[in-house]
């Protein structure tokens, strides 16, 4: 068991949830009940409850949502350039808009390795990983909290830094990724200076220099620290998860090295192959609520139309997660609300060898969350884990 995710003990008291609209797996029981007795769902039915019984007056309740990749956590840690804010509190505060995002299991995306760019927090991984550690040991969490190591294939230091890690703290899921200038995400140079110009002021010179040193570093280290990290992954059973897959020969790689998700694949061709090599593909939900990708690669309601859209996570916008899943049915001809609501509970604990949540069934946790209608979108209306009302 992941030391970082224990935080509350589930409830014992027995729980009636009854006029719900329930979305299970294939259907959704239109006037329905749940029975939820030590943390786990004991019994589903249609109908008039068969005790007394909360009313949910007719909204309707999905399993907890799962979110295996938000960089979310650094934005309460660095919320300004050069601004540290305390680990401590910024897990904290991450974690209630996580839970009040209807997430009830989250995989903190955690940067090992130094990357040449002066704004990473990859150097910070102790800071944060021990206040998550201190606050869940704390009793302080609402969600539970897992690892994804987001592992930085060209930075010196990454094996270093991942060794030392594992040494210490338990992971969940690891991911290669290699943001060199001139390929996958930054295969456009001019698409990679408009985004580093932005978040670093460079002259173009300097710019020019900072690419050779990427791509430099690449040629050293990448196909090395690939090899060893996933070793590393292997030899403990972690999932691994390959980054901004472009070509078919990237995806070819990765199918070859056992990796079971493709993280925003930038390409259809990309997705497409990945999907039927039994690759679980995995794309941003801002990118569904926004209608496109905000760095011009490929849009993921146009995944999802060709039937090779399995995941949804939030990325950098937590709420995006369950938006983006009421979005989808609107959106794509045949696809129910059950397959919706799939990709943002059962397919990832699939991905993840989480086998006792992502559905409304019997035996498995109640991990539930309570959901309204407004004219704007999908509303939060309660949350809870393991039968406790956590949101």
């Amino acid at each position: 068991m992941n030391a970082l995710i224990r935080s509350i003990e589930p409830v014992q008291a027995p729980t009636v949830m009854a006029n719900a609209r329930i979305v299970l797996t294939d259907r959704v029981i239109e006037n329905g009940w749940i029975a939820v007795d030590e943390g786990r769902i004991a019994e589903i039915g249609e109908g008039a409850a068969p005790k007394r019984a909360i009313d949910l007056g007719g909204d309707i309740l999905i399993p907890g949502l799962i979110e295996l990749h938000t960089d979310h956590l650094e934005a309460h840690y660095a919320p300004r350039p050069k601004v540290r804010w305390s680990p401590f509190g910024a897990v904290l505060a991450y974690d209630a808009q996580i839970a009040a995002s209807g997430i009830t299991t989250v995989f903190d995306s955690l940067r090992v390795g130094s990357d040449a760019d002066a704004g990473s927090l990859g150097g910070e991984i102790w800071a944060l990983s021990n206040a998550i550690r201190d606050a869940a040991d704390a009793g302080h969490l609402r969600v539970e909290h897992r690892t994804h190591l987001r592992c930085e294939l060209s930075a010196p230091d990454v094996i270093d830094v991942a060794e030392d890690y594992l040494a210490r703290f338990s992971a969940d899921l690891i991911s290669l990724m290699d943001h060199t200038p001139g390929q996958r995400q930054f295969r456009s140079l001019e698409a990679w200076r408009i985004y580093y110009s932005r978040k670093s002021p460079m002259s173009d010179a300097e710019l020019d220099s900072f690419v050779v040193k990427r791509q430099e570093l690449h040629q050293k280290h990448a196909g090395d620290h690939r090899r060893r990290l996933i070793a590393l992954a292997a030899e403990r059973g972690v999932p691994l998860a390959s980054h901004d897959d472009t070509t078919l020969e990237h995806v070819a790689e990765s199918l070859a090295d056992g990796v079971a998700i493709a993280e925003f694949p930038t390409t259809a061709e990309a997705a497409e192959a990945s999907h039927l090599g039994g690759v679980r593909v995995m794309m941003g939900a801002p990118n569904i609520v926004r209608g496109g990708s905000h760095s011009g690669n490929v849009a993921a309601v146009d995944l999802a139309r060709a039937g090779h859209l399995d995941i949804l996570s939030s990325d950098y916008v937590p709420s995006s997660l369950l938006m983006a899943a009421f979005e989808l049915p609107t959106r794509i001809p045949g696809m129910t609300l059950p397959d919706a609501i799939r990709t943002v509970t059962e397919a990832p604990a699939e991905a993840t060898g989480l086998s006792d949540r992502g559905r409304i069934a019997e035996g498995l946790r109640a991990d539930l969350v309570r959901v309204r209608l407004a004219s704007e979108g999908p509303v939060v209306r309660q949350v809870w884990r393991e039968g406790r009302v956590v949101s």
